[in-house]
């Protein structure tokens, strides 16, 4: 088999599904990935009329063991895997001081610890091929005192521990897969994007450019983090 594959982690109608469809349009086989198989199997169909190969792969993204899986199955029925794109999050923990820890523990697992088991199970492929680990960031990681009263005042502070998490993981793994080659790129959203959960109708942000921006630094290899738009 030598098509080269994308995984899409976190798969919805926002930022994931443009990065499929950018990513698809240039030749890649693309693994869309969420816990709602009904829905991937619609988008999947979607990206097929569009000529992009699309295969919908359910997966409960906060279970080390089934990300692990979902990579083996992606990898034996599309191919060797170029990219992995970590769009995935969870919304626990809402009130630190109140949240179950479990809630918590979740949140991290599915903002930062299941990426780097993904990213453990295709470093073979991701080596051989020096391919990009994408990952798609959030303004509330940012240590800013300003940024951390927003998140406690949305109701979003698991949220942001999570994506804290994973921007600093996302910085690590970038400097030890380097040397091999492997690219770690983080695209750090400032802003609700049209078309998302977060979007009350206000939203700016159009996925599209966001996807531009994902396929820009996979084709430049750079930078490690930007932000956008910025």
């Amino acid at each position: 088999m030598t098509n080269k594959t994308i995984v899409v982690c976190g798969h919805g109608p926002g930022i994931s599904d443009a990065v499929a469809r950018r990513f698809g349009a240039s030749g890649l086989s693309v693994a869309l990935v969420a816990r709602n198989g009904e829905r991937l199997a619609a988008a999947a169909t979607a990206l097929g009329k569009d000529g992009i190969t699309a295969e919908a792969f359910p997966c409960d993204l906060s279970d080390e063991a089934a990300v692990r899986a979902m990579v083996k199955a992606a990898r034996a029925s599309l191919g060797p895997i170029s990219v992995l794109h970590w769009n995935a999050y969870a919304s626990g923990g809402a009130d630190l001081l109140t949240a179950n820890l479990d809630e918590v523990r979740r949140a991290q697992d599915v903002s930062a610890l299941n990426l780097l088991a993904a990213v453990q199970e295709a470093l073979p492929d991701l080596t051989a091929q020096k391919g990009s680990v994408l990952v798609t960031g959030g303004g509330l990681s940012t240590y800013d005192a300003k940024v951390d009263e927003m998140a406690v005042s949305w109701g979003a502070m698991g949220v942001a521990l999570g994506k804290a998490t994973q921007h600093k993981l996302a910085g690590l793994l970038a400097a030890k897969l380097a040397p091999a080659g492997v690219y770690v790129g983080e695209v750090v959203v400032m802003g609700s994007v049209k078309g998302t959960a977060f979007d009350s109708g206000h939203a700016t942000l159009e996925p599209k450019d966001i996807a531009g921006k994902f396929w820009e630094i996979h084709e430049a290899r750079a930078p490690r983090s930007v932000t956008f738009p910025g």
